[in-house]
């Protein structure tokens, strides 16, 4: 992640909002231990919903980096009253849509290093995650077809757990629609994924000799 210096912490987001304002306060003052801290606890969040909207693995680390050096140079602005995640996806989602209004496109290909390892699957268990597997590439992939205000809503909402209020801060549109958002997003995964599962039964009860 370049020359911020992020590291991985586990749990990261589970600090009280409270110290999250204490490290904050001691960024204004100066201090360099607490810059990491904050990197540590919210560089994993925030680069998995970089990548989900942007599907380029350097693009994404060089955004991510992008949204933590602009939160830092603005943080006169930040006001206590929200949570500094909350303001750092504001930025990051900026960073992002300009990033795609420079591409015009967001590209299709799938970092596969970024699934889980079947290492030590048995064969049964083996053919269960190649299903699994298949079905999240489908489903992510029909994800990359929304638009990216629909794709953002969807990944805050279900891969986050925001509130539509906090979307919306986030976003900078009024809750009604962010649920807009939310409800059309559904409605075009839905009209998407169906074919691809009535092809799936169709499949299987082919292979078991149920078809007919």
């Amino acid at each position: 992640m370049g020359n911020i210096g992020v590291a991985t912490v586990k749990g990261g987001l589970k600090t009280s909002r409270e110290y999250e304002k204490q490290l904050v306060g001691r960024v204004r003052s100066g201090d360099r231990v607490a810059v990491r801290e904050l990197v540590d606890l919210h560089q994993d969040r925030h680069f998995g919903f970089i990548w989900r909207m942007v599907r380029h693995h350097h693009d994404a680390e060089e955004i991510c980096q992008d949204a933590f050096l602009k939160a830092f140079a603005s943080l006169d602005s930040f006001s206590s009253e929200y949570r500094f995640s909350t303001w750092l996806f504001t930025i990051a989602y900026r960073v992002c849509l300009n990033h795609l209004r420079r591409k015009r496109t967001v590209g299709s290909e799938l970092d596969l290093s970024i699934l889980p390892s079947e290492d030590g699957d048995t064969p049964a268990s083996s053919l269960e995650s190649e299903d699994a597997a298949r079905l999240k590439v489908l489903v992510w992939s029909a994800v990359d077809k929304l638009s990216p205000p629909q794709r953002a809503a969807l990944l805050l909402f279900y891969r986050h757990e925001l509130s539509c209020h906090e979307i919306s801060r986030i976003l900078q549109l009024p809750v009604a629609t962010v649920k807009s958002h939310l409800h059309r997003a559904r409605n075009r995964l839905r009209e998407m994924l169906e074919p691809v599962a009535d092809q799936d039964l169709q499949e299987f009860r082919n292979r078991a000799g149920l078809a007919g």
